[in-house]
């Protein structure tokens, strides 16, 4: 298998678009401000609906998802990097994070 494409939280700006591929409920509780939401098990069905950010950073909450997220992406020609700690490695930089609830926003 091919090295898959990874980039740092340190190395993405606060304001970046990034794909998150959590479910629901961990999207709800806290995520990036500029995070696109689309759970994996979308991603296939929702192609149209991916931002044009080149190259797009992919999220999860430790990376495990976001892997086989980019791996499938970069098949299908995209240019997608995996966020190295995903959602975990972002709240413990401290980088800027929401929750749609209004309370403080936390990684599940």
């Amino acid at each position: 298998m091919s090295e898959v494409p990874t980039i740092s939280v340190q190395d993405i700006p606060d304001d970046a678009v990034v794909l998150d591929v959590r479910e629901d409920d961990e999207w709800q509780a806290g995520h990036a401000p500029g995070a696109v939401h689309i759970p994996m098990g979308d991603v296939p069905s929702r192609l149209g609906e991916l931002p044009e950010e080149e190259p797009l950073p992919v999220i999860c909450r430790s990376g495990g998802r976001s892997l086989r997220t980019v791996q499938w992406l970069v098949q299908q020609g995209f240019d997608v990097v995996n966020v190295e700690g995903g959602m975990r490695a972002w709240g413990g930089a401290e980088k800027k994070m929401v929750a749609d609830s209004g309370g403080e926003p936390t990684v599940i």
